[in-house]
């Protein structure tokens, strides 16, 4: 049991990051975050892969590096806010790993991300807007995609526990 990845989805803020590694932390399982490994393989931010090849290029290299993610095992994967909106993506890992939608309250975001400077798409006026916007047309998209939804309004341990509790249940 376990060899298979966990994949935790969901909306910037929601703290896929932060819930992920202290799942690694506990399980003994790696953790690797989909943007820093496009990074990575890419050499650059994703700010500058956006600058350079606009959204499309990202995208591109995104579903690379959901089909090279899919071929590990043992690994505890922080997706992308927009990676398992398409399709193609979910594709990659359905069927072998655990897809977990990491379910935080839309205000609840918007307070984590109050003081945020470094995601492109909260740096403008209408940032509230744009957000609930961006909120209610990815939101079905994970709950589609997931295979368990997990409620991460608590702290980022307590979530990580639920997590870890729910793929008990599991088997």
């Amino acid at each position: 049991m376990g060899m298979n990845n966990i994949i935790l989805c969901g909306f910037m803020g929601c703290g896929k990051s932060t819930v992920g590694k202290n799942i690694a932390r506990k399980s003994g399982r790696r953790f690797i975050d989909m943007d820093a490994y496009i990074e990575e393989e890419a050499g650059m931010t994703v700010s500058e892969i956006f600058a350079r090849e606009g959204e499309e290029g990202f995208r591109d290299r995104e579903h690379q590096a959901c089909l090279e993610l899919a071929q590990k095992s043992n690994a505890v994967i922080a997706a992308g806010g927009g990676a398992l909106t398409f399709e193609r993506n979910v594709q990659a890992f359905k069927g072998k790993d655990w897809i977990v939608l990491i379910d935080v309250p839309l205000e609840t975001i918007k307070f984590r991300l109050r003081n945020d400077k470094t995601r492109p798409l909260l740096q403008r006026p209408d940032k509230d807007e744009a957000m609930a916007k961006l909120y209610s047309s990815r939101f079905p998209l994970y709950q589609a995609a997931a295979d368990t939804v997990i409620e991460g309004k608590s702290t980022p341990l307590r979530t990580a526990l639920a997590v870890m509790e729910a793929e008990r249940r599991r088997y």
